[in-house]
């Protein structure tokens, strides 16, 4: 027996019948320090605003925040992909916008039929993701820069399109009154369709040789290309991908508000999706992250946000430990890597 595997026995034998010391270790080993920190930083906020109001730890409370982070929580499963293999989606807000108004629009344009405007949406986030990729890809422009124009560009594209205001209502159709409103099994359907997403992009990441391929490119991709990697074809799918999610993001704000929104509910998404793969593990640099890490990271930004609304305190504030937990994140992240920092000796 190699020891390697003599060490993973010794877990399983620990796990399963050693003290409550030996499981902690074994699943802090297993699912790793920074799921467990979110796992408690979670239960921390649950029972702090708990005590603080009786009515938050409610199952009605409870799905309105499952809810609340659904568009949120969409755009950083996606963007987990994006960071995985080196890069960054700073427009998926404005995409997600985008979307919206376009789902509205066209929806209201072709007689009140919702295949026609939920189509018109995907299609245009897929062609939106393209161009991202292609811009970075041929352009030779870096992923940041790159998306940093999508982001005021799909913006303006959304206000000059809607004329700055909500389009269009669709609260009268079934289908729309269904993604925005409806439930399966006591679960809102919004919630169900981030349940789906964020299996399959769990399951394309861990379990396909597409997967490996991506966290190959992030971790190195001049030896991913050596290895007969093709990059560019990975770079422009990752981004199509990223822009048809965000299409459904902007499906489902329709959906929920009832009218397309240029503006209003997709603002700031970008920073809570980073700030959501961050928390959840993923490397700025690429090649480490996953879908779980992220999706807690989810909850405890929803759980937050909720608390302090609850609470009664000010949005601003709100913004701000947003900003805090990305910097904290970061800060973890390079202290784990033990990178030396920018402009101290070695």
């Amino acid at each position: 027996m190699t020891t390697t595997s003599a060490l993973g026995q010794r877990a399983e034998e620990q796990l399963g019948t050693g003290g409550g010391g030996s499981r902690i270790r074994a699943l802090v080993a297993r699912g790793g320090a920074q799921s467990v920190g979110l796992v408690a930083a979670l239960v921390f906020v649950l029972v702090l605003f708990g005590s603080l109001n009786a009515n938050y730890l409610s199952w009605q409370n409870i799905q309105v925040i499952a809810e609340a982070v659904t568009i949120s929580g969409l755009l950083a499963v996606v963007q987990t992909v994006v960071i995985i293999i080196g890069a960054l989606d700073i427009s998926v807000g404005s995409q997600a916008g985008l979307a919206s108004v376009t789902s509205a629009m066209v929806f209201t344009s072709a007689g009140s039929n919702a295949f026609a405007g939920i189509g018109a949406a995907l299609a245009i986030g897929a062609v939106i993701g393209v161009v991202n990729g292609a811009i970075i890809v041929y352009g030779r422009v870096n992923a940041v820069i790159a998306t940093l124009a999508g982001l005021a560009a799909y913006k303006g594209v959304a206000q000059l399109v809607s004329d700055g205001r909500a389009q269009g209502y669709v609260l009268n159709d079934s289908i729309f009154v269904f993604l925005g409103r409806g439930k399966i099994a006591g679960l809102p359907v919004m919630v169900w369709l981030l349940l789906v997403v964020a299996a399959a992009v769990h399951v394309l990441l861990k379990y396909t040789d597409i997967g490996r391929n991506l966290y190959a490119i992030g971790g190195n991709d001049t030896a991913a290309r050596l290895a007969g990697i093709n990059l560019n074809k990975y770079i422009l799918a990752v981004y199509a991908l990223s822009g048809a999610v965000a299409a459904v993001a902007g499906i489902l704000l329709t959906a929920r508000t009832g009218s397309g929104q240029p503006v209003s509910g997709s603002e700031g998404l970008e920073l809570q999706s980073i700030t959501a793969a961050a928390l959840g593990g993923c490397a700025l640099k690429g090649g480490k992250g996953g879908v779980g890490g992220t999706l807690l990271a989810v909850a405890l930004l929803g759980a937050l946000q909720n608390g302090l609304t609850v609470q009664g305190i000010n949005a601003f504030w709100q913004n701000i430990a947003q900003g805090a937990l990305l910097v904290v994140a970061v800060v973890l992240q390079q202290r784990r890597s033990r990178e030396r920092a920018v402009g101290l000796p070695a």
